[in-house]
């Protein structure tokens, strides 16, 4: 099968396309083609650091969408044929820049029926981390106010729907080129964090949504309310966050998102009741991999970057 593979760190023309055995599934394994990949922000620091992979060679790759072609040993929830969609693995290599992928089956959900492959692949990865940051963590509440930073971005852009469905006042900071798109989306209000202050322009708010990492967590502390939650899903800001936290009646927490049907199902249905879209910005080849990750860094991407396998 093809996959995209590397074998330095480094730029995306480390990128390159190999042929590699076909996987096939294990005991509670199922075997998925995969039609389509999404790219995210991980996949790029991952390929420039390592990050947890480590060395190379390994494939990239989390978000898939595809079509079940073969289940392991002891698999009921899934039967060749299925439509499904999932983030496998992650933060462990899950090979999702290739044409199948083997992994656990309940890290995969039904795709929405009302939706292709390829927004399905653009959906599992943001759309968990939204849920397990938002309604797992912050427990956020109907009528409650949140600030979603970046809020055109990949996960931000979920975010500020889920946050919506639920109820709550959002908030979203964004370029004044993108505040049409995020109001259309359902946001209360846009901040132009080039323009002001976002500590500044906002305050009294229940939950913050920190998906941009430097002192912009730091930052949003202050415009929290007693017992306010912070959620950021930067790991590298953990250890900051908490130092800057003390002693503030709020809490400060940094998500790592993880595979897990029961989110993958909320968020599938929250699509298919027309309250959640992922927007998608390009579709590029699986070959052309390493442009995927050109337009990543330039970080202009509204929504989703997806690679189309099938």
């Amino acid at each position: 099968m093809r996959a995209i593979s590397q074998n330095e760190l480094g730029g995306p023309e480390v990128l390159h396309e190999i042929q590699v055995d076909k996987p096939r599934p294990g005991p509670t394994e199922v075997l998925v083609k995969v039609h389509a990949a999404g790219v995210n922000p991980v996949d790029v620091k991952t390929r420039s650091t390592g990050g947890r992979l480590g060395r190379p060679p390994f494939v990239l790759g989390w978000d898939v969408s595809g079509v079940v072609e073969e289940v392991g040993v002891g698999v009921t929830l899934h039967q060749p044929g299925d439509e499904v969609f999932g983030m496998p693995l992650f933060p462990h290599e899950a090979g999702g820049y290739s044409e199948y992928v083997t992994a656990p089956s309940r890290h995969f959900a039904r795709k929405p029926a009302n939706i292709d492959h390829v927004h399905a692949a653009g959906l599992s990865l943001v759309g968990l981390t939204a849920w397990q940051s938002l309604v797992e963590t912050a427990n956020l509440q109907p009528g409650q106010r949140v600030l979603v930073h970046a809020a055109a971005g990949g996960v931000g852009h979920v975010a500020v729907q889920l946050a919506k469905a639920l109820g709550a006042h959002v908030i979203g900071t964004a370029r004044q080129a993108k505040h049409e798109f995020v109001l259309g989306l359902g946001a209360d209000e846009v901040v132009d964090y080039t323009e002001v202050d976002f500590a500044e322009a906002v305050g009294d708010l229940d939950v913050v949504l920190d998906t941009v990492g430097g002192d912009y967590g730091i930052r949003s502390l202050p415009t929290l309310r007693p017992g306010g939650s912070l959620v950021s899903i930067l790991p590298d800001t953990a250890d900051a966050l908490r130092d800057a936290a003390a002693g503030l009646d709020v809490t400060a927490d940094v998500v790592l998102c993880e595979p897990d049907q029961h989110g993958l199902r909320a968020v599938a249905d929250l699509v298919e009741r027309g309250l959640l879209r992922v927007e998608i910005d390009t579709v590029l080849p699986l070959a052309l991999a390493a442009k995927a990750h050109e337009l990543s860094e330039t970080g202009r991407a509204k929504g989703k970057i997806v690679l189309s396998v099938a």
